[in-house]
């Protein structure tokens, strides 16, 4: 029976507007068994050279791990008496529109939600016997290992899981209705140390075994059952950590009833040959916040909720009405919901500074809808992650991003002033630097998106996806990168993995597509036949990134536009890989759906080290080094990725998709080792319709650019909009001209604003320089939520948007409400210093109390810390730029 079914809904032009929640696998719980014959009641295991496993026979047996540094804090511990292994076989259907994704869990054919424990033992690479233990893929060869760590042995927890429930399968797979089947499977649970403050785990399940019970043999109760299986283990089994009775014992040992004498093996077996669904539950307390899980729009505190981790789209007001119920009636979920990213993380951290990630790129959810456990579910048959240590939220990060990566130092010059977006063609750019000129607006860059031209679509204006300049729209480009660059200011362009045909082009030197096509770099279908990917208004090739031409093939193209004077570019989607698409690798294309934005990350930023180390010296000096941009990624994008944007949010005060979700998205994707994030000035999409209306007000602009003069980089973005209601599908990369948003360039309010604010962002540029180096030494985000720094007051805790820190020194409180002329600041408990508003300087010394901080234009709520070298140095910057 087939596991996985894929429904296309790109051409569905009538939809539910309130789609449900994908359906998982409800919550599985199921008993522990265990046995005073063969385990210990109580016994202490040390793991690696810094972490030990506490095993205890109370309440019906649980596991507890922690650091030897705090032997008393638990960072991972079972729930007393009850299974923390649990697998499941369900077919996977896909719902799939235009980079939007539903993953479901259809149709549950075996659940074995009980589990005994008949071993915990140590094992190491020195001893070949453990061969005839572990299957062949939980070799110790076969483990990633740290060299430092590899001489100490590994803990084996092992047992079996099972299942005495009437099967929901079709009834090909039972004999009789008078028939229960059971089923069991055996488990391992491998932990061994990484790093000094990481200790990994490995779940793996074996293949399901089936047998049919008559009913009227089967027991009257389920302890009777698991009594009996209880008697059966002590008669054949005694405790010996020796390795002579552990290797001669007879193995498979499944959890049914003696009793039963009429047993015959179902064609279940034939059906069922695997599991593809893995269960870890463990204990959470009820007050215990989860932050974390990437780059999230909606939420900080995910405590109560189900977290699904899949890089899509983040949709078109994910929740915020009416755009949300517009969206999704003309596109399929094109509204995405709270839980729709760019760029998720299978990572956490929680007040009670705990912390746990997974490895791999499967899907999977971690469900902490219930008050006092964690279940993390997995789409596959194995579950593979770690478990960090450490005192504080800033540690946590520090370790985590020990493994997964941190980004490198970001040239000087994109964090110096400006990165000015926009779009028109060369008479139009040099047009408005003028006018920046008069205002002395600080820029770094002039980001042109339009710069490979534009074409009328049946939707509108788009953008020609062949990656090299249009001399028609941007004549003489060398020239004017040559003379923007004599006045120290960059040009910044834009890519993405993607192809569109050019054929019907006038003025194209190269024709990508059809390069790509010829060289077979390309994702293709089932059918062996290339892969057209709807994408708006047009369909487009996708690049195979696991073909191994594909990344010189794509560098060259990179190498072209730098040679031309380009500095850096916006490295956009890789949220889209089709999952029924065949790659190169042969690999699970669900899989390498989450892997794919780091593959384009790594690219991009294999281009980038390769031109830096042939430019070196006063050379790469007078050049300027080069940065990329992206907005896709997944856990381990930090390490590729040089610079992140936060997509696409609606030119709203919404809480779901627009200004608000923007700082959400900034402090959650910064706890989850994205240390260099900022957003579009202004929000991006934008509809203009007689029933619906999103357009850019001047009010948001200018709180906008208040707002991200305090982010890494000040960049701004022109609007997209909508001429008709069926373009709501694809506002988001249409780049049309912004006829009803307010602009930095529309008038003189809103470019001495820009201008003010520009000078703001450049005052702190010295700040801003130390923190992109701590970023690169220990992952520390620059943007934080204050739980870095105060973790311990419970206020904090609930914070959302309304206030972050940069840094540890100064404290921002935005205006983020349509109207408003004040807000309402927190000073948290914890904090020595009294904080000093920038603008009066009066200063604020209660700590654990509010205030009600008036906020006019141009002058948003901002402190430092008194004393601070930061904060003095920053006010002294404001006064000599004439902006205090």
């Amino acid at each position: 029976m087939s596991t996985f079914k894929i429904t296309k809904k790109h051409h569905k032009h009538l939809n539910n507007p309130f789609p449900s929640t994908p359906r998982s696998i409800p919550f599985i719980q199921g008993n522990l068994f265990t046995t005073s014959q063969t385990l210990p009641p109580n016994q202490s295991f040390q793991v690696g050279k810094d972490f030990q496993l506490l095993w205890s026979t109370e309440n019906g047996g649980c596991l507890s791990i922690s650091h030897l540094s705090q032997p008393s804090k638990s960072l991972w511990s079972t729930i007393p008496g009850e299974a923390f292994i649990s697998a499941a076989v369900a077919e996977t259907e896909v719902e799939e529109s235009r980079g939007s994704f539903a993953i479901k869990s259809r149709y549950i054919q075996l659940v074995c939600h009980h589990q005994s424990i008949e071993d915990i033992i140590f094992i190491n690479r020195f001893f070949d016997e453990h061969h005839g233990f572990l299957p062949d893929y939980l070799d110790l060869d076969h483990l990633e290992r740290n060299p430092k760590f590899a001489d100490c042995p590994v803990l084996v927890i092992t047992g079996h899981i099972f299942s005495r429930r009437k099967m929901k399968g079709p009834r090909s797979c039972i004999k009789s209705e008078a028939k229960i089947s059971s089923a069991s499977a055996r488990y391992w649970v491998l932990f061994d140390q990484k790093e000094n403050n990481q200790i990994g785990f490995q779940v793996k399940i074996g293949q399901p075994k089936f047998q049919l019970h008559r009913h009227k043999a089967s027991p009257s109760t389920a302890s009777e059952s698991y009594r009996r299986l209880r008697r059966k283990l002590r008669r054949r089994r005694k405790w010996n950590v020796g390795w002579c009775w552990f290797l001669s014992r007879k193995k498979g040992l499944t959890a049914n009833s003696s009793s039963e004498e009429e047993l015959g093996e179902s064609n279940v077996a034939e059906t069922i040959t695997e599991f593809n669904r893995v269960c870890l539950t463990y204990a959470s307390e009820e007050n215990e916040i989860f932050f974390g899980f990437g780059e999230q729009f909606s939420h900080m505190n995910f405590k109560g909720r189900r977290v699904p981790i899949f890089v899509q789209e983040q949709g078109i007001g994910r929740g915020d009405q009416p755009i949300t119920f517009a969206a999704n009636l003309v596109s399929y979920r094109a509204g995405g919901d709270w839980s729709t990213t760019y760029a998720p993380s299978p990572f956490y951290m929680t007040s009670k500074m705990r912390s746990l990630y997974l490895e791999g790129y499967n899907y999977s959810i971690f469900d902490l809808t219930r008050y006092d456990r964690v279940q993390v579910q997995i789409h596959g048959k194995a579950m593979q992650g770690r478990i960090l240590h450490g005192n504080s939220p800033l540690e946590i990060i520090e370790h985590f991003t020990e493994t997964i990566g941190r980004p490198p130092e970001l040239p000087e010059w994109v964090i110096s002033g400006a990165v000015v977006g926009m779009q028109g063609g060369t008479e139009t750019v040099r047009s408005v630097w003028d006018k920046l000129k008069t205002y002395k607006v600080p820029i770094s860059a002039f980001w042109l998106q339009d710069w490979v031209g534009q074409r009328e679509t049946l939707i509108g204006s788009q953008l020609w996806w062949n990656w090299e300049v249009d001399v028609t729209r941007y004549p003489e480009w060398q020239q004017l990168v040559k003379d923007l660059g004599t006045n120290y200011i960059k040009v910044m362009t834009y890519c993405n993995p993607c192809l569109a045909l050019v054929d019907e082009k006038p003025n194209k030197r190269r024709n990508l597509f059809e390069e790509a096509k010829e060289l077979d770099i390309l994702v293709k279908d089932k059918h062996g036949e290339l892969y057209m990917v709807p994408n708006t208004a047009f369909d487009v090739g996708m690049l195979d990134l696991t073909h191994p031409l594909t990344a010189s093939w794509f560098k060259q193209i990179l190498q072209e536009m730098v040679v031309d004077g380009v500095r850096g570019w916006m490295a956009d989607f890789g949220e889209g890989l089709p999952v029924d698409a065949v790659l190169y690798s042969g690999e699970d294309p669900i899989s390498a759906h989450n892997k794919y934005p780091e593959l384009w990350a790594q690219i991009n930023r294999e281009f980038v080290e390769e031109w830096k180390n042939n430019h070196a010296g006063k050379e790469r000096e007078d050049l300027g080094d080069l940065v990329f941009f992206m907005r896709a990624g997944f856990r381990d994008s930090p390490r590729w990725g040089m610079l992140f944007w936060e997509g696409d949010q609606m030119v709203s005060w919404q809480v779901n998709d627009g200004i608000k979700s923007s700082v959400v998205a900034l402090l959650s994707s910064g706890l989850s080792g994205f240390a260099f994030n900022h957003s579009d000035i202004g929000g991006y999409c934008t509809i203009n319709l007689p029933v619906i209306k999103y357009c850019r007000s001047e009010e948001l602009l200018l709180r906008w650019m208040e707002l991200n003069a305090f982010t890494i980089v000040f960049r701004t973005h022109e609007a997209s909009q909508s001429p008709s209601f069926r373009k709501i599908l694809t506002i988001k990369h249409t780049g049309n001209k912004p006829r009803c948003n307010s602009q930095f360039y529309s008038n003189e309010k809103t470019l001495s604003h820009f201008a003010r604010f520009a000078k703001v962002y450049k005052a702190w540029k010295f700040y801003r320089v130390q923190l992109v180096k701590e970023a690169a030494q220990k992952g520390l985000p620059v943007c934080r939520h204050l739980f870095l720094h105060y973790p311990d007051d419970e206020r904090v805790q609930s914070l959302s948007y309304q206030q972050f820190l940069v840094g540890s020194e100064i404290l921002v409180v935005p205006v983020l409400y349509k109207g408003k002329k004040n807000v309402k600041a927190y000073f948290p408990v914890g904090e020595t210093c009294a904080w000093k508003h920038i603008w009066t300087g009066k200063l604020y010394q209660k700590h654990g109390s509010e205030a009600r901080i008036e906020a006019p234009f141009g002058y948003p709520a901002v402190f430092v810390k008194v004393g601070s070298t930061v904060g003095e140095t920053f006010l002294t910057n404001l006064r000599n730029l004439e902006i205090l």
